[in-house]
C-alpha cells in the first residue's frame, strides 16, 4: 500500500511539475535563451529530488565521473537515468532518437539545449550531421552520453550493443567511461509501481579510443552490465 501511494504521490507532483518546467523554458528561450541548461539542470534535480522524498529511491556512485569530453555509454534500465544525467554531468549532451525532437514543445527545447538527434537511417548526410553536432559540443568541454541498447531493458538482461556504438566510438575517437545502472530493481520498466531503494552507477575503466570495435564493444558491454545480476 506504502509503495502504492508513493507512486501515485509522484506521478501526481513529477509530470504536471515537469510540464511548468518545459513551459519556464519556453519563456527563457525569447529573452534569454543561453539559460535553458540551467532550466534543465534543475528539472533534473526536481526529478531526482521527488524520487528521493516521494518513493525514497537514493543514488550512490561508485568511482570517479570524469570531466570534459568523453563519450559516455550507459546501461538503460528506466527512465530514471535518462533524467539524472543531467545532475550527473555538468550540461551532458545525450544522443537521442531523431523522432524524441518531434515531440510537442520538448522537442524544440531538447535541440536548444543541446541534445543530439541520431537518424535511423544512418546514411552520409546523417553522419555528417552527427560528426558536426559532435565536434560542437566537445568543443564546448561537453560530455557526450549514449544508451548504446537503443532502449530500455529489464534488470538483469543483457543484450548486444547496438550498431551505433561502434560507429560513434569510431567517428568521435573520443575515450569512452561506461557506466553500469541498476535503476530497474526499483522503477521497472512501463511499471506504475516504484520501490524504494538505493540506484548505483558503477563507473568502469575508461576505454581508450583506437581500440578494433570488436575488443571496445566487448569491454563497454562488460563494463555497463557489471551490476546487472538478474532477479
Amino acid at each position: 500500500m506504502l509503495t502504492a501511494l508513493r507512486s501515485l504521490a509522484f506521478m501526481s507532483i513529477f509530470y504536471p511539475g515537469s510540464l511548468l518546467f518545459v513551459l519556464a523554458a519556453m519563456a527563457v528561450d525569447l529573452v534569454a535563451p543561453r539559460s535553458i541548461p540551467r532550466v534543465a539542470t534543475a528539472w533534473s534535480r526536481f526529478h531526482r529530488g521527488c524520487a528521493r522524498w516521494l518513493l525514497g529511491q537514493k543514488v550512490r556512485v561508485e568511482g570517479r565521473l570524469e570531466d570534459g569530453p568523453y563519450l559516455y555509454i550507459l546501461k538503460h534500465e528506466s527512465m530514471f537515468e535518462t533524467i539524472d544525467l543531467l545532475c550527473l554531468l555538468d550540461r551532458p549532451a545525450i544522443a537521442a532518437k531523431r523522432e524524441l525532437f518531434d515531440i510537442p514543445l520538448w522537442g524544440g527545447i531538447a535541440r536548444r539545449y543541446g541534445l543530439i538527434p541520431i537518424e535511423r537511417s544512418a546514411g552520409a548526410s546523417a553522419l555528417r550531421a552527427l560528426r558536426a553536432a559532435a565536434r560542437a559540443t566537445t568543443a564546448q568541454g561537453r560530455a557526450i552520453c549514449l544508451f548504446p541498447e537503443g532502449t530500455r531493458v529489464p534488470h538483469g538482461e543483457r543484450p548486444p550493443l547496438r550498431a551505433g556504438f561502434a560507429g560513434l566510438y569510431v567517428l568521435l575517437g573520443l575515450p569512452v567511461v561506461p557506466i553500469a545502472v541498476d535503476s530497474g530493481r526499483v522503477s521497472p520498466r512501463g511499471k506504475f509501481m516504484k520501490r524504494s531503494g538505493t540506484i548505483t552507477y558503477k563507473v568502469g575503466e575508461i576505454v581508450p579510443p583506437g581500440l578494433d570495435r570488436n575488443e571496445a564493444e566487448a569491454r563497454v558491454h562488460a563494463a555497463i552490465n557489471a551490476l546487472n545480476e538478474p532477479l
